[in-house]
């Protein structure tokens, strides 16, 4: 037998440092702890510290009160001497200071010390959380001066999960949330859950479905709700709650849900008071509203913003917020369904309450693995804007495929609207720094259940570490924060750090290649969105795949020019013309933007034909690639961990190619044209794909499944 690795810990693993003059160097440096500060969030900082000492050292942390006996001293700003908060110095101020810390070797009584000050207790946390990652990774720690505050105000995940502990779009178990035994049992994984996310700077959860029951808003669970607030409040989250719009008329009994109606209004200030006095702190709500068939003010001819801003009245008083989410579409099929966020709330900007945050997904359509940046970033300066990530892999895989997801939301961060002129990057929006907003949040769907190693595929955990990272400071770089991960989760052997850290960087362009090349997008299969679907039609034309790839006799793609839907005309020059034009759009998104002749010559010289196919044969064999390298990783790796990544690379690589000979394929019944040379040509009859159905696919509600049986 041997012994398994699990990955529970996460990136917190502690191991001990195998380097003796290293351990030894640290030792000097952090052996005895001196702590200034005294509250439940400091000692939770401190037990971290205990933890992570043993850990590495295989040894106790000594304590003292004496400062002058300390080699470490961590404590809240206003609780440490002059002699030595003096020496820090904060070069940023702001409403986010608050959340500042600083680690610093400095001078005291002529004596060399390491200080890890917080601006707040919850900073200090976040201080000591980043300090263990500067062990972990083996930095140096003797000539530290690190001062961090976070960019955004609110980094949030977003639980899509049930109160049947089903999670939408989850792959990786189970709900964590055990609502059934809530208010009287608190999981013993509530601490490791909220460690973690103390350890990113997340710092907001809203605990279930956007898609919500209104049950949800009842006494008895808002009972429940405060069990779990009452727990994460010392590691610096508050709670969310995801509300059904029509709660008024399916609990509280009303005829209406309209938001000007004096009595729909008086039902939510009710509500709003029941929430704070059981949650003094509660965060809010998050509302999907008119979208996918959810209730909203449009049903009673009122806008969002009647919406919102009735939910923002009744929070108010308390220093609550709405984040109203931007997903929409409806059964009223548009010529674009991409264009539909931009045109209802792009009239509605400055219209908004100041405590209403306007969610936005980072592309127009829905999480695919490339979009353009949504539009509507830069286009209402006056409206709060958060972004939307999905760190769950819905259009990616789901937990079997490796897909590091930095790079993509760097693709969109770093991506500039010029809204204001060049530099106006959506990462600036999101911040505040751009539109000089206070009110500012990055949130991200969440991909954690209870599976052993909470996320489904070791590598998954990337994504939740990478996404809170950039939450924190979006300017920080793909490649580094793969590498702080790689060793805080895996170790320090610089072969087997540079492959994986090749692997990541590589996956998410390779799952491009095998599954929506060049500007594709929303081809997969129906409902549980799980593998290849170019051919699925019948029901809304926006449900189907031909809607939005527009393959025929005379080419492919969504014509989004001015011979179009003209949705490029949404974006700022000089996107508009350069998505708007053929020959200037990247060939990223050529057939996001345009429908473009099978003969159409690529900058490679190649047909579109030729390098459609040439893509997916690329993201194929970037999958053997990815499974080589994997291999050579044996002697580095656990057993445990390495067997069950292998198994999920086998099973990637199988559905990779599925994807490739199933969509060239259907789109050869249209191209009629040959393979090109030098490709691994297709294999298998278009109908036998076509045929093909899945059952019972993780993620998605159980009569969909049942259904489908049926």
């Amino acid at each position: 037998m041997y012994n398994r690795e699990y990955g529970y810990d996460l990136w917190m693993r502690y191991r001990p440092i195998s380097d003796n003059n290293l351990a030894l160097r640290y030792q000097g440096l952090i052996g005895k702890l001196c702590t200034m500060s005294q509250n439940e969030t400091v000692a939770i900082a401190v037990k971290e510290l205990k933890i992570a000492y043993h850990g590495f050292f295989s040894a106790d942390l000594s304590f003292t009160e004496d400062l002058s006996k300390a080699s470490l001293v961590v404590g809240r700003v206003s609780d440490l001497p002059d002699e030595i908060s003096g020496q820090i110095e904060w070069s940023e101020k702001g409403n986010l200071l608050s959340q500042a810390f600083a680690i610093k070797n400095l001078d005291y009584q002529g004596r060399k010390i390491l200080v890890i000050a917080g601006q707040s207790s919850i900073a200090l946390l976040y201080g000591v959380f980043h300090f263990l990652r500067l062990v972990q990774t083996h930095e140096p720690l003797d000539q530290l001066n690190v001062v961090s505050m976070p960019k955004t105000a609110l980094r949030m995940l977003n639980h899509w999960d049930n109160l049947d502990l089903s999670i939408e779009r989850g792959y990786a178990g189970a709900s964590i949330f055990d609502w059934h035994r809530l208010p009287g049992y608190l999981h013993p994984r509530y601490e490791d859950y909220a460690r973690a996310q103390a350890s990113l700077g997340i710092n907001v959860i809203t605990i279930n479905n956007v898609n919500a029951n209104p049950i949800s808003l009842t006494t008895k669970y808002i009972i429940k709700l405060k069990a779990l607030a009452d727990f994460f409040r010392a590691y610096g989250i508050k709670i969310f709650l995801s509300i059904r719009f029509s709660g008024p008329m399916e609990i509280g009994g009303l005829k209406t849900n309209d938001p000007l109606d004096a009595g729909v209004r008086d039902w939510w200030k009710k509500k709003a008071e029941e929430f704070y006095h059981y949650i003094p702190d509660f965060g809010g709500y998050l509302v999907k509203a008119n979208s996918e068939g959810q209730p909203g003010p449009m049903d009673y001819n009122r806008s969002h913003s009647d919406g919102a801003n009735m939910l923002a009245q009744s929070l108010e008083p308390f220093g609550g917020i709405v984040i109203w989410r931007a997903f929409v579409y409806d059964h009223k099929i548009d010529e674009d369904r991409a264009k539909q966020p931009y045109n209802e709330f792009k009239p509605l900007d400055g219209q908004f309450l100041p405590n209403v945050i306007v969610q936005v997904k980072n592309g127009p359509v829905d999480f695919q693995p490339r979009e353009p940046f949504h539009p509507l970033f830069g286009a209402m300066p006056k409206t709060n804007l958060a972004m939307e990530f999905q760190i769950t892999q819905e259009y990616l895989g789901l937990a079997t495929h490796l897909v590091y997801l930095a790079p993509l939301f760097k693709e969109v961060l770093d991506a500039d609207t010029y809204s204001q002129g060049p530099g106006s990057s959506v990462g600036k929006v999101i911040d505040g720094s751009l539109e000089n907003k206070s009110l500012t949040c990055m949130a991200a769907v969440a991909n954690v259940g209870t599976d052993l190693n909470w996320c489904g595929h070791h590598f998954a955990q990337a994504n939740w570490y990478a996404f809170g990272r950039l939450a924190w400071d979006h300017q920080l770089d793909s490649r580094e924060i793969a590498l702080e991960w790689i060793k805080m989760t895996f170790g320090h052997n610089t072969t087997m750090v540079m492959t994986m850290a090749q692997l990541m960087m590589e996956s998410r362009e390779i799952s491009v290649n095998y599954r929506t090349p060049l500007g594709l997008h929303h081809i997969m299969g129906r409902g549980h969105h799980y593998g290849p679907g170019p051919w699925v039609t019948g029901g809304r034309a926006d449900w189907t795949s031909p809607y939005y790839h527009r393959a025929d006799e005379s080419g492919l793609g969504f014509d989004r020019s001015v011979t179009g839907s003209n949705g490029a005309a949404q974006y700022f020059k000089p996107w508009s013309d350069i998505f708007g034009n053929k020959q200037s759009c990247p060939e990223s998104l050529l057939l996001w933007f345009h429908h473009v002749s099978w003969d159409h010559k690529m900058k490679s010289g190649r047909t579109l034909w030729e390098e459609l196919c040439y893509k997916y044969d690329e993201g194929v064999k970037g999958v053997e690639s990815m499974v080589k390298q994997w291999e050579t990783l044996g002697p580095y790796v656990d057993e445990s961990r390495f067997n069950e990544v292998r198994s999920l690379m086998a099973m990637q690589l199988r559905e990779a190619i599925w994807f490739k000979d199933s969509c060239l394929l259907y789109f050869q019944k249209f191209a009629k044209r040959p393979w090109p040379e030098g490709m691994v040509e297709p294999q298998g009859k278009i109908e036998e794909f076509e045929s093909h159905e899945d059952f019972f696919v993780p993620g998605i509600p159980n009569p969909f499944a049942a259904k489908l049986v049926e």
